[in-house]
């Protein structure tokens, strides 16, 4: 068959952008290290998805430290690292200083490799503004996702931590934040709120009409985590380590994810309870350096007298993650501030009864009693007896891991999160997103 014509009959798959700049990226991303959690996994495992659903995904970010320019994670799921600011690490909070450079340069490679895009999705603001200024550049359609939202954080933090005040603008930089999220939500052409309360705060805060935004929930791996019959989560409890009794928590070490308010908690549920343990998991942004919560968090733990009940390690592997959730009798998600909760969604899929907090929006999805329970984090006795229930009534620990499987897996599966998203740019009333229209390489062409 003569090459033009071969390649004519070859199926070409249509290709998505994907623009998520802070924190460490990769195919197996470092959980846990500065800036990266829940939100690079999400990223890259909806990816995954919208590859199966016949899509080539290309995840934009930024390249530093020694990081290769392309990390495969499929044959269809690539990330491209493009470099700014240099070879250091920088926080997310003022990352968007060097963005204008990261976007000349990503331009740059499209254009080099004449790569072209149905849509881009970018990740919290600062991607957000990388990816608006390359929408605009090459006249596609741009959906973004804030996973979490400048106001509601600000106003939290002030409320629960009214001592720090004045220290929160250097520590969060919320008023550069705000404004440009303020710009960003309206020139997007379609805002993904991950949960009821920020869709809520998108038109109330934000002022962003209803019909450009979508209510599109994060997701969980189903093939990874599920639930196990006894035997297997007894072998896995050995395996790791775990007490049979065992509350667990994982993520990042940092003032919002609330470890401290957990061991508080803790020591309510050991006071009540002989056999009880704790078992925290907590990625330290720099391994090398002494971290002062670290140091307050083992002086509580000793003040309440329970070093010899409470273990601390390090971020668990990407490979033990499942086994880590089954082991525990309860899992604990007592952030102070929690947009979502992508570890509690994990754990309920892994079948293990969990503790969520009030302060984020994963509660309003599940029935206490039913799907899991829920505690105000602020309240020592209330977090704590909480914590203490699934431990002590059988029946409710049985009806918990249960449901609360059951329940993530109707709601929560990457597969129906990449539809969603799908559907939502397909279904907006714009002329932006026809398909049909002419490629922006015709435009390059006329220049």
């Amino acid at each position: 068959m003569p090459e033009k014509k071969r390649r004519r009959t070859e199926t070409v798959k249509q290709r998505i952008a994907m623009v998520s700049t802070h924190g460490y990226v990769a195919a197996h991303p470092p959980l846990g290290a500065p800036d990266t959690g829940g939100q690079v996994v999400y990223v890259i495992e909806l990816s995954k998805k919208l590859a199966q659903l016949g899509y080539k995904v290309d995840i934009w970010t930024r390249q530093f430290e020694d990081q290769p320019e392309i990390d495969e994670i499929n044959e269809d799921v690539r990330i491209i690292r493009v470099p700014c600011g240099g070879k250091d690490f920088i926080p997310k909070e003022y990352l968007y200083r060097k963005l204008p450079e990261w976007t000349e340069h990503a331009l740059r490679y499209i254009r080099r490799h004449k790569l072209d895009y149905q849509f881009i999705n970018s990740h919290y603001w600062d991607a957000g503004l990388a990816g608006q200024h390359l929408a605009e550049d090459l006249d596609v359609p741009h959906v973004h996702t804030p996973h979490s939202i400048g106001t509601w954080k600000k106003r939290q933090m002030e409320s629960d931590h009214p001592e720090d005040k004045d220290n929160f603008e250097e520590m969060y930089n919320f008023s550069r934040r705000i404004h440009h999220e303020s710009t960003l939500y309206k020139e997007a052409d379609l805002l993904i709120a991950t949960t009821p309360p920020q869709y809520d705060l998108l038109i109330s805060d934000y002022h962003v009409p209803a019909e450009d935004i979508r209510m599109i929930p994060p997701g969980y791996d189903d093939n990874r985590f599920f639930p196990v019959s006894e035997p297997t989560r007894r072998a896995a409890q050995e395996r790791l380590g775990f007490k049979p009794k065992t509350i667990a928590c994982v993520g990042r070490l940092a003032e919002n994810k609330g470890f401290d308010l957990l061991v508080d908690a803790f020591s309510v549920v050991a006071s009540r309870h002989d056999d009880a343990h704790l078992r925290l998991a907590l990625g330290v942004e720099n391994p090398d350096q002494p971290s002062p919560l670290l140091k307050d968090l083992k002086a509580k733990i000793k003040g309440y007298d329970l070093e010899d009940r409470v273990t601390i390690t390090g971020s668990v592997s990407d490979e033990d993650l499942p086994d880590f959730y089954r082991s525990a009798a309860v899992f604990a998600l007592p952030s102070r501030y929690e947009p979502f909760g992508m570890t509690a969604i994990e754990a309920m899929a892994s079948g293990t009864p969990t503790v969520i907090t009030v302060h984020g929006g994963l509660f309003r999805a599940v029935a206490y009693g039913e799907h899991a329970l829920y505690a105000d984090s602020f309240d020592k006795e209330d977090f704590g007896i909480t914590l203490l229930k699934p431990i002590r009534y059988p029946a409710l620990r049985a009806r918990l891991s249960r449901n609360g499987s059951h329940r993530v897996r109707s709601l929560f599966t990457w597969t129906g999160i990449a539809q969603q998203l799908l559907k939502a740019v397909e279904g907006r009333e714009s002329a932006s997103f026809n398909v049909t229209r002419r490629s922006y390489r015709d435009l390059w062409s006329e220049d």
